[in-house]
């Protein structure tokens, strides 16, 4: 029988029990949370140079682990091992990235003005708490431990529950890459449990990517205790595709984006948004390449996409592809639930979809694809910035040039042309309207947790 105070891990799969955690006390969490506090006052006054050789033996551990952990991904929440794999080795990527580049992106910014000397300068502000989700459940924490930890400062992880095995392998990776004790620790809290950790005296910064609702609520409790915060929630991602296209090409990137990682993405690209004259044309062969697809066992190499990370995730998609068609959208593919066993739910293509209906307003976050018709390139673009969400967007097209002046149109903080959007710690990644604030990689993401200090002297 299970404790109230443990949390079991379900194979979204087999629906199989992996393993038993040890739920933490708002006491026990508080203990961890003043130990980091401790460590941040010697983490602060290292180099560069130490922090980046730490943060150098990270990415070779994931990388020489890299079955290990991606096993670990695909066994907790479904996404295929291929995918699992890529997971690994881009939290190596971004482990390189900032080692190699967080000195000179937080070097000192000097300003002429009358005094002798004014600039601008970086410090880090202390204990970091994140709050993270399960989808990337790897990549989501190093894409804000690697620049956090490079700045100097110090993070505790409040990971989703279904990925705790994963959690705590974050926590013992930095501890075998050498990082001072507690450094980064993984707190395995309820939810309910994370507004007295925020209202903690040590927290002094907070990092979500998650839903709407659990944004605004963090949010909330954030800024009672004005606590710097940064957000990134979900998307409703518009992907236009202009008559010009190459439609094999916009198929195949339509296909890969709404099933990458079993749908369960942020960024996947979710509504797409066809000129009239190909739409019937893109329909056809969209439908034709995800019925192709093979669901199946996220552990066979030849599996396009697996199950979705709970079951009640999948009911919750059901619901939303059962709504949308009772409003007036055509199911073109899928829309069932399977009768085996798994959270698995079917490429899924609804068709005719418009503003006010489920699938265009809100995040469908699984495997289903909402096909929109537009008259002509002014209506998609305002079909794609009819939307409360402004995370990703992007337009396929023959003519970059066109596509790019469309890109600047879009009301999103990612936007791609002829390519799906992706997260790179080279460039900033973040969103707009209610998928949130901030920034996340690149220069930008490494100095939302700093101390913006201006410097003037005589």
């Amino acid at each position: 029988m299970t404790s109230k105070n443990t949390i079991i891990s379900i194979n979204p799969a087999t629906e199989e029990k992996i393993a038993e955690y040890q739920r933490l006390s708002v006491d026990e969490a508080k203990i961890s949370i003043a130990k980091a506090q401790m460590t941040f006052r010697n983490w602060k006054q290292t180099s560069f140079k130490e922090r980046a050789s730490l943060t150098k033996n990270l990415a070779n551990i994931f990388l020489d682990n890299k079955e290990t952990y991606a096993q670990l991904a695909t066994q907790e929440m479904g996404k295929t091992i291929e995918q699992s794999r890529k997971e690994i080795e881009k939290c190596a990527w971004v482990c390189n990235y900032y080692a190699d580049n967080a000195e000179s992106l937080l070097s000192d910014e000097h300003i002429k003005t009358e005094a002798y000397k004014s600039y601008v300068t970086f410090q880090p502000i202390g204990v970091v708490l994140a709050i993270m989700p399960w989808n990337f459940p790897f990549y989501q924490v190093i894409r804000f431990a690697a620049p956090a930890l490079m700045a100097g400062n110090v993070g505790v992880l409040k990971h989703a529950s279904n990925v705790q095995g994963c959690a705590f392998a974050l926590e013992s990776l930095f501890n075998k890459a050498g990082f001072p004790d507690g450094i980064f620790t993984n707190l395995n809290l309820k939810a309910q449990d994370v507004e007295p950790i925020i209202a903690d005296k040590h927290i002094a910064a907070v990092t979500l990517t998650g839903s709407e609702p659990a944004g605004r609520s963090v949010a909330a409790i954030a800024g009672k205790h004005l606590k710097k915060t940064v957000m990134e929630l979900g998307g409703s991602d518009a992907y236009i595709i202009l008559e010009d296209a190459d439609l094999d090409k916009a198929t195949d990137l339509a296909t890969f984006g709404r099933l990458q990682n079993n749908g369960q993405t942020c960024i996947a690209a979710k509504r797409f948004i066809v000129l009239e004259r190909i739409y019937d044309d893109f329909l056809e062969l969209f439908t034709k390449k995800m019925k192709a697809a093979k669901m199946g066992s996220p552990t066979d190499e030849d599996t396009y996409y697996g199950p979705l990370a709970r079951m009640d995730l999948r009911d919750e998609l059901h619901d939303q592809v059962t709504k949308t068609i009772k409003q007036g959208a055509k199911l073109v593919l899928g829309g069932f639930v399977p009768e085996h066993k798994g959270s698995y739910y079917p490429a899924t293509i609804l068709s005719e979809v418009k503003p006010g209906m489920e699938g265009f307003d809100n995040e469908l976050f699984g495997p289903v694809a909402s096909v929109v018709r537009a008259k002509d390139e002014k209506h998609a673009v305002e079909l794609a910035n009819h939307s409360t969400f402004g995370l990703g967007s992007g337009v396929i097209t023959s003519d970059a040039e066109r596509g790019e002046q469309i890109a600047l149109q879009l009301e999103a903080g990612n936007n791609f042309v002829n390519k799906l959007v992706a997260s790179d710690p080279r460039l900033p990644f973040g969103g707009i309207k209610n998928s949130g604030y901030g920034r996340e990689l690149s220069g930008y993401g490494i100095k939302e947790f700093t101390n913006i200090k201006t410097v003037w002297v005589e």
